[in-house]
């Protein structure tokens, strides 16, 4: 009983018939009767017998009947048949509200109500029927996949059957935004697959499997379906109401949902991204996606109701819990199976750099079982990128990386997120669907090689994943508050007029351009100084841009206490120019260096690269080194003038539009260089917690000194990855020469940070001499 629905059911051959009927109501019961009229008159030819559906809690006679009924004929055809009841089609976000309360669920009118539907608009009143299958088709079926053992199982498996293939009629009739598994606790309990796998556990039992099945899908409600996009709307109530999508990348994903399941993969920001997904996938009418979260979201009453519109809560920390993560593994499995759409952040929590974070694998190597184990012919990775003008999220960010903790979920939580969205205008979100990854593509066919060799099997999934991830990356479009606080963060306090951000900031535009990068209408409009005006407007107020009134005219500045706010906006565009700043550091160090100048710019990049590598993504080795090389082809003979080294690569520097490196990497290496100054004189067994509270007093100080040009680098966020890198360089492990190797680590960072000062200082002579330009009417010196 699987297959595509209709509201009619056609009798195609003179086989005997036996109709399940579900019905809860008189009304019901007349509809029924009268559509079977129908069928009887158009297939005189076809027996057809009518047998009311028993339910879960129906009493033993009723299920005995069934069970009579399909043990008379094998060659029986089964179709279940009931009443479908649809919403008005203007239906107001109040009364998908007013749904919630008893008994005003368009979906489950009363009997009074459905009189007066019939009355009314009798065309919302419909009849669905699933599609048939043979008694027998049914019974090797129930035979392959379950453990049942009497015919009384078998009639509990037609049961959950037909009202599987009811609802698929269903969706036909209301569209793709609705669609979701129902009946998994007993379909999955019932497995012979599951119940294998279940004993190879100690101590585990069915029941608490049950239970743990019951947590993962308690079931669904169309009008909680429904109610999401409203409560969508509510959480993202500060953006233009108008979602920024790319058509072309949405019609190229119909057609791939129409042939194979998906995950969609998006990455993570904000909490709203989460809300963000149903309506983008409702407004397009895209398929419906089931959505991963943490349980920490399942708070109050907002649990059941999410539960019961697609949000699949897991737990955290479940390393140690083998039971779950088998039941976990086993759903997952199950969802694949049965073709529906699964969602979740790739980078597994919010980015509270604003940068991407890594990849996390724990789901994925789940769905990545159930495809290698033939439960799918292929599975989409569709990546999606869920980026923002402004987040009022930010200020929180900063708190984290000062120090601060997390505070916990609850009601008082959320209405003060929703409350916050309406303090002021936060811009625009847009939504962006890079082409899908396939994992056959990547994987190899169902059952191949790879599925038996666990470690050739986790690097094929990183890399697939990787994969998705720079194609998120890549289809992020840049925005003006990225460009806007990448520049002002760059000047350490100082304050810019419009004109200066303007003609500064043309130059990266220009590289954009160049590269085909994509960007969002708010950058496009720096091309104007109407357009970097509005733009410093909307960051001002401490957003994180401080306006400047009282003189000639008014000037922008990022003032200490916003740098990381600032920060988190100019981290999210760094990928943009993240090859040609290292090719700049690169240029800089093969600059002063002896010996072969152009082997020592070539060595830098890669060092370059290991080094940053637990903060940005990369392409792999031989492509990074080739767009290396294509970035430096725009300085003619450009390995001629890096081997001649000192002024030859100033001069390239200068020449160089634009200049990227110092806004864009400067705060991560002085980061790692802090540190590693900790480092010098720690224990060798420091823990993470010590390492970063001493990172930390540290950085203050070296603030308060003027040793760190600025606050941003102070950073518990940033001191993270610090530590993974001196992890990387074997720094966190007892060894005889430990000592020198953490002094010469801090040295070749403090050289890098030297690579950084001069290429800035080649930066503010480029700005000076366009300034002097502007000023005296003097070309531009380019």
């Amino acid at each position: 009983m699987t297959g595509p629905a209709a509201d009619t059911c056609t009798f195609t051959t003179a086989d005997d018939t036996l109709v399940l009927a579900s019905s809860s109501s008189p009304v019901e019961s007349e509809l029924l009767k009268s559509w079977l009229d129908q069928q009887r008159a158009r297939h005189p030819e076809t027996k057809i017998e009518v047998l009311p559906l028993p339910a879960s809690d129906s009493a033993p006679a009723a299920l005995a009947q069934l069970v009579e009924q399909l043990e008379s004929d094998e060659d029986r055809s089964i179709v279940p048949v009931r009443v479908f009841w649809m919403p008005r089609a203007d239906a107001s976000a109040l009364s998908r509200v007013a749904a919630l309360l008893p008994g005003r669920n368009p979906y489950q009118p009363s009997e009074r109500q459905q009189r007066h539907i019939l009355r009314t608009d009798r065309t919302r009143a419909q009849v669905v029927a699933g599609e048939s299958a043979k008694v027998s088709e049914l019974r090797q079926q129930w035979r392959d996949i379950t453990v049942g053992e009497n015919q009384r199982d078998f009639a509990h498996f037609v049961t959950r059957r037909a009202l599987l293939a009811m609802e698929r009629a269903e969706y036909r009739i209301l569209g793709p935004q609705y669609k979701s598994p129902r009946l998994v606790r007993h379909e999955i309990l019932a497995s012979a697959r599951f119940r294998a796998g279940l004993e190879k556990i100690p101590g585990a039992t069915a029941e608490e499997a049950g239970n743990m099945l019951d947590e993962l899908a308690t079931g669904w409600s169309r009008v909680s379906v429904d109610l999401v996009s409203v409560l969508g709307r509510m959480l993202s109530r500060g953006f233009d109401r108008k979602i920024d999508y790319d058509e072309y990348q949405i019609a190229a994903m119909r057609t791939a949902l129409e042939t194979h399941p998906a995950v969609l993969l998006f990455s993570h920001r904000s909490y709203i991204d989460g809300a963000v997904m149903p309506v983008a996938m409702q407004e397009n009418r895209l398929p419906p996606v089931h959505v991963f979260a943490g349980i920490n979201l399942a708070f109050g009453v907002m649990g059941p109701l999410m539960r019961r519109a697609g949000v699949i809560f897991i737990r955290r920390n479940i390393a140690d819990d083998a039971l779950y993560k088998y039941v976990l593994k086993e759903y997952v499995g199950y969802l694949v199976e049965k073709r529906f759409n699964l969602s979740w952040s790739i980078e597994g929590t919010r980015s509270r750099t604003g940068k991407m974070l890594p990849p996390k694998l724990g789901l994925m190597s789940y769905v990545a079982e159930a495809y290698l184990d033939g439960r799918s012919d292929d599975i989409l990775l569709q990546g999606v990128s869920i980026s923002f003008d402004q987040l009022h999220e930010t200020a929180e960010y900063a708190a984290y990386a000062r120090g601060g903790e997390k505070r916990p979920e609850g009601f008082g939580w959320l209405y003060n997120f929703i409350k916050a969205q309406g303090e002021r205008n936060y811009g625009k979100i847009y939504v962006r669907f890079p082409q899908a990854v396939s994992m056959r593509e990547h994987l190899g066919p169902p059952h191949g090689p790879i599925a038996h060799d666990q470690d050739t099997k986790r690097l094929a999934l990183q890399k697939t994943s990787f994969e998705v991830a720079w194609r998120i990356l890549c289809a992020t479009p840049v925005n003006a508050t990225g460009l806007v606080s990448a520049l002002l963060l760059a000047t350490h306090g100082l304050a810019l007029t419009v004109g200066q951000l303007h003609h500064t900031l043309q130059d990266s535009l220009d590289y954009l351009e160049r590269k085909h990068v994509p960007v969002s209408t708010s950058a496009l409009r720096l091309r104007t100084r109407e357009g970097v005006r509005a733009a410093v407007d909307a960051l001002s107020n401490g957003h994180p841009v401080t306006r400047v009134d009282g003189g000639r005219e008014p000037v922008w500045r990022i003032a200490p206490e916003d740098e990381h706010t600032a920060a988190f906006y100019r981290n999210s565009v760094i990928h943009a120019f993240l090859e040609t700043a290292i090719a700049e550091l690169a240029l800089a160090h093969a600059g002063h260096t002896d010996g072969d100048r152009l082997q020592a710019f070539w060595n830098q990049v890669m060092r370059l690269r290991d080094l940053l590598k637990f903060d940005f993504y990369f392409a792999e080795s031989a492509a990074f080194r080739q767009n290396i090389a294509e970035e430096m082809a725009w300085y003619e003979d450009w390995q001629a003038h890096v081997a001649a080294g000192g002024a030859e690569t100033d001069a390239m520097l200068f020449a160089k539009r634009p200049l990227m490196s110092d806004a864009m990497l400067r705060v991560f290496f002085e980061a790692y260089e802090l540190v590693a100054d900790v480092l010098r004189d720690a224990p060798t067994d420091i823990g993470e917690k010590e390492l970063t509270k001493l990172a930390l007093g540290v950085g203050r100080q070296y603030v308060a000194q003027g040793r760190v040009r600025s606050g941003e680098p102070v950073s518990t966020l940033l001191f993270a990855t610090a530590r993974q890198v001196a992890a990387d360089q074997d720094l966190l492990k007892p060894t005889p020469d430990l000592a020198e190797r953490r002094i010469a680590f801090r040295r070749e960072l403090r050289s890098i940070l030297h690579d950084f000062d001069h290429v800035a200082r080649i930066a503010r002579n480029q700005f000076v001499a366009r300034e002097a330009a502007a000023r005296g009417g003097r070309p531009d010196r380019r």
